[in-house]
């Protein structure tokens, strides 16, 4: 699904200055309540901060979340705190990701990456033209939807079902701050796929597989 504020959906019009995560969850919320019964959310990358803040907002239509190479952050802290602790602990390891390729947009309000960068890091494993065309379908994201810090409870996400998509090849979320995550955050069921940051692009039939068996294993409805 398209995030408010973007740029992918043509209908919306949301400007990034009324970007926000209560933005972004009230949208997902619109959209789980057109629907009956329970869903599954997977939040790909920054994705998954907004899957938190689903759930602890309506625990009870969320079956499970799938993070896939996901930011399953413990409550209140943030992506980049977590980042600063691992690599405090391997100082010899880049764990920065996309950090020092990100520009800011002219308003200043958020910031996009060039397709050279975004390629090499999100999808160097991928066949290099389908990943420049890949990368060119980006759009600039807000900061306000991307430097956030979900808070939960545990008895409303913490009771949801979880299942963490490791990426052993990324470039943009570290394996080992994917790992220190899970430490974290403990009681997600692991999958682990060997390839970069974006699995359900270069592994399309292979993500799908492991996410519907891992459902399975958790005991998620699956009609």
């Amino acid at each position: 699904m398209d995030l408010p504020g973007n740029g992918c959906d043509a209908a919306d019009r949301t400007s990034r200055s009324e970007v926000s995560l209560q933005r972004y969850v009230d949208h997902v919320r619109g959209l789980i309540e057109r629907r009956t019964g329970q869903v599954v959310l997977v939040g790909h990358s920054g994705g998954g901060l907004t899957a938190t803040a689903v759930a602890e907002a309506i625990p009870e239509r969320v079956a499970a979340i799938v993070y896939l190479a996901g930011m399953m952050l413990p409550s209140g802290m943030a992506y980049a705190d977590l980042v600063r602790q691992c690599e405090a602990e391997q100082p010899d390891v880049d764990m920065s990701g996309v950090a020092s390729s990100l520009r800011e947009t002219e308003d200043g309000l958020g910031c996009s990456i060039d397709a050279q960068s975004a390629a090499r890091i999100f999808l160097h494993d991928a066949p290099r033209e389908a990943a420049l065309q890949a990368v060119a379908r980006f759009k600039p994201q807000a900061h306000a939807g991307r430097k956030v810090a979900p808070t939960w409870m545990p008895e409303r996400f913490g009771r949801v079902l979880r299942i963490y998509v490791e990426a052993l090849q990324d470039r943009s979320i570290h394996p080992a701050v994917q790992r220190r995550m899970q430490e974290l955050v403990p009681g997600a069921l692991r999958v682990s796929l060997d390839c970069g940051h974006v699995p359900q692009f270069v592994q399309p039939a292979a993500s799908a597989q492991a996410v519907c068996d891992a459902l399975l294993r958790v005991g998620t409805p699956h009609h």
